[in-house]
């Protein structure tokens, strides 16, 4: 990917929690419309970097560049002004509401100078999207609560996609998926990855998704970022034995102070 345009780039971030540091020196870029993979041990500072990027979090060191310029988030709201969405593994849905409420939630479509909802308009899109998305859902009108893990998720990415996000987080998107739902989100990504209007990070445990929709995979181990290599020069097999070996490391270590 060398020569691609930056959307994001992160040099030298660093978290602290109290006396826990959570990320240690952390270098990442994002090329334009490249699906990136972060994979790591529960514990590697995943979650917190991600929270970085979306602002939830401020670092205590580092800079992060957005379209190669500096910038201080210091807000959710704040970086989705900058097209910065994520769908976590919670999804941030909320149950009572129906699927095209949900999927319009803090952007309603209204009717203006009123702003009375539009409802008839939302249910337009969100019909248009989830068909988009390709994942079948019962009815637009349904009660989130109703819906399957799968569905939910469809949903929670179809949101973020469609708010016109330029950078799209995916913490564990397939998390509570099976198979066949896991299928067409990974299908939806890559139609999105082809499109080339947004670029991603996604958060995996299964390395074979990794390998089937990413262009390159970073690893994080200790609060730093020790692999970065194309899919294509890289195997699941080679990232197993990196984070096998680091498991082999931390037990001797445990073994040694006891």
């Amino acid at each position: 990917m060398a020569g691609q345009q930056e959307t994001l780039r992160l040099e030298g971030i660093v978290k602290r929690f109290g006396a826990l540091t959570a990320l240690n020196g952390v270098d990442l870029h994002l090329n334009k419309g490249e699906v990136l993979g972060l994979i790591g041990d529960n514990g590697a500072g995943k979650s917190t970097l991600i929270k970085i990027i979306t602002g939830f979090h401020r670092p205590d060191g580092g800079t992060i560049l957005i379209d190669a310029r500096p910038v201080v988030l210091k807000s959710v709201s704040q970086a989705r002004t900058l097209g910065i969405e994520t769908v976590y593994q919670d999804l941030a849905l909320i149950n009572e509401l129906s699927v095209y409420h949900n999927m319009f939630l803090n952007s309603e479509v209204t009717f203006p100078p009123l702003r009375l909802l539009n409802n008839r308009e939302m249910k337009k899109r969100t019909a248009r999207y989830i068909e988009d998305i390709g994942v079948n859902i019962p009815s637009i009108d349904t009660q989130v609560a109703r819906l399957s893990g799968g569905q939910r998720q469809a949903i929670a990415v179809a949101r973020s996609v469609y708010s016109k996000a330029h950078i799209l987080l995916l913490d564990e998107p397939l998390a509570a998926m099976g198979a066949k739902e896991g299928a067409q989100i990974l299908d939806f990504i890559a139609r999105l990855k082809q499109d080339g209007d947004v670029s991603m990070i996604l958060i995996a445990h299964n390395y074979a998704h990794v390998f089937e929709v990413c262009d390159r995979v970073n690893l994080l181990q200790r609060g730093q970022i020790t692999y970065d290599k194309p899919t294509s020069e890289s195997s699941v097999e080679e990232l197993t034995e990196l984070v096998v070996a680091e498991y082999r490391q931390a037990r001797t270590g445990r073994d040694a102070a006891s």
